[in-house]
């Protein structure tokens, strides 16, 4: 097994994936969208198949036809958010907050589609959305201290790789602020956040492996 880290940087996700593919592996697999993408584009015209572990819309990343039946060279896993459970739980804790702020990577599909179910989800719970797209590392913690001029009661993060490489600054500039910001998963408890409703994502690689291991 060749374990290779694009450090969050798509540039170096396309490279490993196309590298992987002139090496002719006999499996690639992907782990979060951005590496699923890459490994899906640099694989798609050969007989190398692809798997990917913890895509959270891999319909919206173009990387499947459906869920049911992927179509092409690829397959894997889905760690599609309880968004409904996450709001319930910020509620439970803010039983008189009003708004949610959200920062999402513009070029992340499963953000955009996270984003998406949680707007809609959103006045049920009676909560406003303020919700601020970034396009690379530089600019969450800008966004972060932007949300919080803005009078949100707290941030939520989804599993928006950008913005949890960088949950550090999203943390200062809400300790700032004195507000909380919810996670999406334990990781990203540990690392500052004050509360999430996940998925076990150790399970999830754990079935993702025995796809890998069938095929």
């Amino acid at each position: 097994i060749d374990y290779q880290n694009a450090q969050g940087e798509m540039a170096n996700s396309d490279m490993i994936a196309k590298n992987m593919v002139s090496a002719k592996y006999d499996l690639i697999l992907g782990i979060a969208t951005p590496s699923a993408m890459s490994a899906y584009s640099a694989a798609k015209d050969t007989d190398i198949p692809v798997v990917f572990s913890a895509v959270s819309d891999p319909l919206a990343a173009g990387i499947v036809k459906s869920l049911e039946k992927p179509e092409y060279n690829i397959t894997g896993t889905s760690d599609v958010l309880p968004l409904e459970a996450q709001l319930k739980m910020i509620r439970a804790f803010l039983p008189e907050a009003d708004k949610i702020g959200v920062i999402y990577t513009t070029s992340e599909p499963n953000s955009i589609s996270h984003l998406a179910s949680f707007e809609e989800l959103a006045p049920k719970y009676g909560f406003e959305l303020v919700a601020i797209g970034v396009t690379n590392a530089s600019e969450v913690a800008t966004a972060a201290t932007a949300l919080v001029s803005k009078g949100v009661d707290c941030i939520n993060n989804f599993t928006d790789n950008n913005v949890v490489n960088n949950l550090s600054s999203v943390i200062h500039a809400a300790e700032k602020g004195k507000i909380p910001v919810f996670g999406s998963e334990i990781e990203q408890v540990k690392n500052g956040c004050l509360a999430a409703e996940s998925i076990d994502y150790v399970s999830l690689g754990r079935e993702t492996g025995r796809i890998a291991a069938r095929i």
